[in-house]
């Protein structure tokens, strides 16, 4: 077994596998993906006698508490069908987070077919999907029209959408021009197109506009890259001052005692820590689900692995969720 980064030429040579599995997918919304996507995506695949498996990542710059941070939405994670059972995604999973570690990324994000497959590799469900469809001229608010939005509306969109999200998410996709310009083209691609919503001239929303309108709303499970990165993005609220353990079975690095420092002036602030200092123990997933207020200090024992002091969870309560949460991306 093989695996391996495809050079930007070699990409195409996925599409068979795409479509084998992905077979939901209209031919159109492909071509889509692999003119539009594919660019600047990075795709590994697992090489056994021919292209057995793959899995891509498709960048994103997410805004967390106001910091751009890159990331990536782990999409695409197919394996041949007779050749499944042969720990292909694992192995993918790994080599793709040790990457990611390396350049630094806080968290890589997904949307699960199955929560289940990815609990093992320590990923932990955040949030769900909102559901905002447009739903047709007589549900708007009195005084607001609407009309099929042009690229050339990119950057107006864009500037709209981040001043609404800056303003009541804490973990977001950036908004800009090209953002928009390639979203209008992934809906058209699917025979659905994005409905600019406007009053008195100016917009105050961008709705899509599909054939159907979805009856669950997806789950987006993160998993931490680089810890210490993560760490740092956070918010407090009071004088802080606790020592842990964090372990990570895919990610030896994460493996560190951290002593976590600070205030609600100063952030957060990070020193190695002493294990005989360590009040505690916390596994990637239960930091997770702490860090993006999923789970509160009081409840973190439950979590299989954890350990932790009443002190200590005194100091995890003046850490500030990462909540809100508006993951909403397709791929």
């Amino acid at each position: 077994m093989q695996i391996r980064k495809l050079e930007d030429e070699e990409k195409g040579r996925t599409r068979r596998l795409y479509e084998e599995v992905f077979s939901e997918d209209s031919p159109s919304f492909v071509d889509y993906y692999y003119t539009e996507k594919t660019k600047d995506n990075t795709i590994y695949v697992v090489e056994e006698g021919g292209l057995r498996a793959m899995l891509h990542l498709n960048p994103y710059t997410l805004m967390v508490n106001g910091k751009e941070e890159p990331s990536h939405y782990i999409v695409a994670v197919a394996t041949e069908e007779a050749c499944r059972k042969r720990g292909y995604m694992a192995a993918l999973l790994k080599t793709a987070l040790r990457d990611m570690y390396q350049a630094g990324e806080p968290f890589a994000f997904l949307m699960p077919a199955a929560e289940a497959i990815y609990l093992p590799h320590g990923f932990s469900t955040v949030y769900e999907q909102e559901q905002r469809y447009f739903r047709g001229k007589a549900d708007l608010p009195d005084g607001w029209t609407a009309r099929k939005a042009r690229l050339e509306d990119a950057a107006d969109i864009a500037d709209a959408a981040e001043k609404a999200l800056k303003g009541r998410c804490k973990v977001y996709a950036r908004r800009d021009k090209a953002y928009y310009e390639r979203l209008i083209r992934e809906y058209e691609s699917d025979g659905g197109c994005l409905m600019v919503c406007e009053r008195e001239g100016h917009i105050v929303d961008c709705l899509p506009a599909v054939e159907e309108i979805p009856e669950e709303r997806p789950k987006i499970m993160v998993r931490p890259v680089n810890v210490k990165r993560l760490l740092l993005l956070l918010e407090l609220d009071y004088l802080t001052a606790v020592c842990f353990q964090v372990t990570d079975p895919i990610i030896p690095e994460n493996n560190q005692v951290f002593m976590l420092t600070g205030t609600e002036f100063s952030g957060v602030m990070l020193m190695e820590g002493k294990p005989e200092n360590s009040e505690g123990t916390l596994t990637v997933e239960a930091l997770t689900k702490l860090v993006f207020g999923r789970i509160s200090p009081d409840d973190i024992e439950k979590e299989e692995g954890v350990t932790a002091t009443e002190r200590m969870k005194e100091e995890l309560k003046k850490i500030v969720p990462l909540s809100p949460v508006y993951l909403n991306e397709v791929v």
